[in-house]
């Protein structure tokens, strides 16, 4: 008989890591939390009012209602599938589009089931997603079943329409003269239809105006650029080029950047697939602990506003000018100017190969600053490459303050909003949700019934990307149609077709960007249409790169002169949400549910601080803090975050919505209120303690694992260390092994046929939380709302769980993704009484839902804490019309059953069956993409067959640096990891 497996509680040592300060404390909470597998009240139904507002919360995150049909455009659109000749039932169509946040295009693939949109992932083609895309991208296909969209046309909120508006307009348009009571206010549009459009409307209407708006702005770069070189340039930062980087309060591998290039670049640099391979350094001066500054070798703790001062400080340190540079207060400590030194002497001895690059947040001077300090490395065309930008170079802000103005002063007569939510976005001293009352012609095109359309005399619905035609530049120029998959499910229209209406060249979207492009093609159009449809992109219409020179000495007199030194007290500064984004995303119930990738808060905001500044304002995690600047004021919850710098607050926007769907109506804080045109960014600000509390709810220390003996924290779960200790002993990961355990259960002959496994690189995930929301659209995944998941009761399959190590102040992060890990040896399969949980003979934990009766015994003995209980049927009553969105391949699970990852199995099956049609092939390697792994930007994810040795999954198994969670338990999961790395650089080490 074989021997029991002792577990060794001197295996816990080593270097910390912890998910909060609670467990870093170990404080009576936290140790409630670890040491409960369920919570009180675990098989309580809801009553009352309670389940009605979760049903509601249900019928919203699945799809779901008021929809009279499912059809698909009449136009002819081209799937991306070949060898399909007609249309088979039940087979998936794959159709190449465009989507764009920000004025970015981001090219999509968008699988179709019976047209229904259900699935998106990144077209390979497109040069800004390289067959990936971020979070809020996944979750586009969820708005399209928004229950809560506009419905229709309506003028002063009595139904109207698209007729009774034409003909208002001709009546109006016919009074209007050249235009000089004519504004249109629109987001920022990188659309070569709409711009023709927007011509058209400015040749009819001389004096119009037509003004673009982003309340999260990429304004800065630009008009730093027009200071550094005389004209408005947009850089294109080749990070897979860099061996050195510096990013100065840039999240550009999270929100700061529009696409999700930077990271695919980026993690590419990081990849260890040799000991002694060489990875890129990366160096983060910012006040928000941010993704990016997870990642990081070195990361400096320093308040958005003294970045200027830090960056005159560097140019100095590199002597930019070769003249002696004022250097300003905040970056004078000892720490900060150690940090320079050694980033200076890193950045000179890359020249050519490295990057500066600063956030959107930050003026336009310290981008003229960090363009000159580019160039005097040699970065410009080289690592930072130049061209003309793609959207309206104008100053936004400059254009809505004018807007205001006119409004103010009477002058505008007829107002059009195009997209957007300028009601709510606005600079809160603008008050526009009050002054556009003052116009006595309003227009609103918007998706939802929001602020601005509230505001407006008439209301239109607008189209969803997916429901309409236009066309987009990605950031390097390349030009994509963006064709539809579902007929507007509500009449909606798209701005490119209320702008033609505007116009006076009344036309379908269709008609308009066909014409638009067919007319440059000559004889070749129909070909080279359909090529367009077909690859998702147009070729040969990438910009040539722009040769930029700044002159030095006149950037550096600008940028000195307009630099200031930062006050001396508190700031505050506004980010893009995780969730929510900047507000258009609030009634999307995914991402108001995914975790904070930082925070981990759910379905809610805080005002992060430093754990002295809290100390400083006498706050704890809920303490509801008054915030006043530039003479407004608001309240949030205060929240303390490990590493954030000291006198500065992090306000994330888009929540606080008054007027907005039933996800997201009263979610949140809403920022907004407190930014101003002077202080859009950031501003000085008066933070006091308001006596009143507020529970936040996060995941950040549920499922914690711990050692089921002695309730000790584990510490090997994450692995990490230095590349250099690396190269010189690649098997130092492995020394601490001991004696091989030996096994309770006879074995399985695992080593013929297909056996399934995955690998995951910690050095390259960046924890975006791209997977998580893929595994949500993939497998259907509900949700379950905020009590719920305070209640440890979230069903996503990947938990993205963040580790913090080193002191509160300077921490360091780690990023994990946890799925079920598939172990050969599962402890769930041995004490489920009905055997619904098996093992498949290619090593997959499978579930039989129809056998399982709720005992939750797998649950208990799962090492991993990886499997989801449904406590209610969430569900239950959602009717047939209204399940849009489900993938019809994965069951939809009810009340009291079991879920967990599966390896995306119906994905496993498919390629199955397509490889039997074709002779019973081998199915190849990479022919199986998992959701997590398709989605992912990082590349961080390896799926496929481990019994082929030239598999990339078998590859990376074989590395040093492969390593199990939790090993000692012999559980032998099929999921293993490759071992965070670090890069540091011996003088800060």
């Amino acid at each position: 008989m074989n021997d029991f497996i002792q577990i060794n509680p001197t295996s816990l040592t080593g270097k910390k890591y912890w998910r909060s300060l609670d467990q870093l404390a170990d404080t009576p909470q936290f140790r409630a939390w670890a040491e409960r597998e369920f919570q009180d009240g675990a098989s309580e139904m809801l009553a009352g009012g309670s389940r009605r507002t979760l049903l509601k919360l249900m019928a919203a995150g699945f799809g779901l209602a008021g929809l009279t049909a499912c059809r698909r455009p009449v136009e002819h659109i081209l799937p991306m599938s070949k060898g399909i000749e007609g249309y088979v039932h039940g087979v998936p169509v794959h159709y190449a589009t465009v989507a764009s946040v920000g004025g970015a295009a981001i090219g999509l693939i968008v699988k179709s089931f019976d047209g229904r949109p259900i699935k998106v992932e990144g077209n390979p083609r497109h040069p800004s997603s390289l067959g990936s895309t971020s979070a809020h991208t996944q979750a586009l296909v969820l708005d399209v079943y928004d229950p809560d969209r506009v419905k229709g046309v309506s003028q002063k909120g009595k139904k109207a329409s698209w007729d009774q508006f034409n003909a208002w307009w001709k009546q109006q348009a016919a009074g209007l003269g050249d235009g000089a009571g004519l504004r249109i206010l629109s987001e920022r549009s990188n659309s070569p239809a709409v711009a023709a459009q927007k011509a058209e409307i400015l040749k009819k209407y001389p004096k119009s105006q037509w003004v673009e708006y982003n309340s999260v702005s990429s304004d800065e770069p630009r008009l730093g650029a027009q200071l550094a070189f005389g004209q408005p340039l947009e850089a294109q930062y080749q990070y897979d080029k860099a061996d050195v980087v510096f990013a100065l309060d840039c999240d550009f591998l999270g929100l700061d950047s529009l696409t999700v290039l930077p990271t695919k670049q980026f993690s590419a640099r990081r990849k260890v697939e040799d000991p002694k391979a060489e990875i890129n350094r990366l160096y983060v001066a910012e006040s928000n602990f941010t993704i990016t500054g997870a990642m990081a070798d070195h990361r400096l703790r320093l308040k958005s506003s003294d970045a200027g001062a830090f960056a005159l400080a560097l140019a100095k340190e590199l002597n930019v000018s070769g003249t002696e540079l004022k250097v300003l207060g905040g970056s004078d400590t000892g720490k900060t100017k150690k940090f320079i030194a050694a980033l200076a002497k890193d950045l000179a001895a890359k020249k050519g190969k490295s990057i500066v690059v600063a956030g959107p947040r930050q003026p336009a001077a310290v981008h003229a600053l960090v363009a000159l300090i580019n160039q005097a490395l040699g970065n410009t065309g080289q690592t930072v490459v130049y061209s003309k930008p793609v959207v309206d170079a104008a100053a936004s802000l400059d254009g809505v303050k004018q807007l205001s103005a006119d409004i103010n002063s009477g002058v505008v007569k007829t107002l059009f909003v195009l997209g957007g939510n300028p009601a709510y976005t606005m600079p809160g001293d603008l008050a526009f949700a009050d002054i556009i009352k003052k116009v006595p012609a309003t227009v609103a095109l918007t998706a939802d019934e929001n602020e601005t359309w509230a505001s407006t005399e008439w209301q239109l619905p607008e189209a969803h990307p997916f429901e309409a035609w236009g066309d987009a530049l990605a950031l390097d120029g390349t030009a994509s149609i963006q064709q539809p998959l579902i007929e507007p499910l509500y009449g909606g229209k798209s701005v490119l077709e209320l702008a033609a209406a505007i116009a006076g060249t009344e036309g379908k979207g269709y008609d308009i960007v066909k014409k638009s492009w067919t007319s440059q093609w000559g004889a070749d159009a129909a070909k080279k249409w359909n090529q367009a449809l077909h690859d998702g992109v147009i070729e040969g219409t990438k910009q040539a790169a722009v040769d930029a020179k700044a002159d030095a000495g006149k950037v550096l007199a600008a940028a000195q002169a307009a630099i200031k030194p930062a006050s001396s007290g508190l700031e505050v500064v506004f980010y893009p949400s995780a969730g929510p984004y900047d507000g258009r995303f609030s009634n999307n119930a995914w991402l108001q549910e995914a975790p904070d990738p930082m925070t981990k808060v759910v379905w809610d905001n805080a005002a992060l601080v430093s754990g002295k500044t809290a100390q400083q304002l006498g706050v704890e995690n809920g303490d509801m803090l008054t915030l006043s600047a530039n003479g407004r004021e608001i309240k949030m919850p205060a929240m303390i975050m490990p590493g954030h710098a000291d006198d500065s607050i992090s306000v994330a926007l888009g929540y606080g919505r008054s007027s907005c769907g039933r996800v997201g109506q009263n979610v949140g804080h809403r920022a907004e209120g407190l930014r101003t045109v002077a202080g859009f960014h950031m501003a000085a600000v008066q933070a006091r303690k308001s006596g009143e509390k507020y529970q936040l709810v996060t995941t950040q220390e549920h499922h914690t694992l711990e050692e089921p003996i002695t309730h000790l924290m584990r510490t090997d779960i994450v692995k990490e260390l230095p590349v250099e200790e690396y190269a010189k002993e690649p098997g130092i990961l492995h020394e601490e092994h001991g004696e091989p355990v030996q096994d309770m259960f006879a074995g399985w002959d695992y080593s013929k046929g297909y056996q399934w496994g995955m690998s995951i690189d910690l050095n390259a995930c960046t924890g975006c939380n791209a997977c998580l929301v893929a595994c949500v659209a993939e497998n259907n995944i509900p949700v379950v709302g905020k009590d719920q998941i305070n209640r440890g009761r979230e069903m996503h399959w990947i938990r993205m769980d963040r580790y913090f190590t080193g002191s509160m102040e300077d921490a360091q992060a780690v990023m994990q993704p946890m799925a079920c890990q598939q172990c050969e040896k599962a402890p769930c399969e041995s004490v489920c009484p009905v055997a619904a949980t098996v093992h498949s003979p290619e090593g997959i934990n499978e579930m039989a839902y129809n056998r399982c009766v709720g005992t939750r015994y797998c649950s208990n003995n799962c090492p991993y804490k990886v499997r989801r209980f449904n406590f209610l049927n969430w569900n239950k009553d959602v009717p047939e019309s209204r399940k849009m969105v489900f993938n019809p391949n994965v069951t939809v699970r009810m009340r009291g059953i079991m879920e967990k990852c599966n390896y995306c199995v119906q994905r496993i099956e498919g390629a199955r069956i397509q490889s039997q049609t074709e002779n019973r092939r081998q199915i190849k390697d990479l022919e199986i993409l998992t959701a997590c792994q398709q989605v992912c930007p990082a590349d961080a994810i390896v799926f496929g067959n481990i019994n082929d040795p030239e598999s990339r999954v078998a590859k990376a198994k074989k590395q040093p640096r492969n390593y199990i969670v939790i090993e000692e338990l012999n559980t032998k999961p099929r999921t293993t990891y490759l071992a965070k790395m670090r890069n540091p650089n011996p003088e800060l080490a």
